[in-house]
């Protein structure tokens, strides 16, 4: 598994921080058990973003036709 970009750990941690803070002030939850699911939300979330960032790039050098050669390229279904 190849490492992670520092694009993709910047999107990743910055959807943690923003959709946990957005979470718990949209549900004022007070509860441990509320706050557990809410950071687990958003670790989950944040996770994705930083896995779709390379999906991105990959499709734009598809449409470009600068993808190097072997390296499959995702493409939207």
């Amino acid at each position: 598994m190849p490492r992670p970009t520092v694009a993709q750990l910047a999107y990743g941690a910055s959807t943690v921080i923003f959709s946990t803070l957005a979470m718990l002030l949209l549900s004022q939850t007070s509860s441990g058990v509320g706050i557990a699911v809410i950071a687990l939300a958003a670790l989950a979330l944040g996770l994705l973003v930083a896995m779709t960032v390379p999906g991105a790039r990959g499709a734009q050098q598809e449409a470009a036709g600068t993808a190097p050669e072997g390296e499959r390229v995702p493409t939207a279904l």
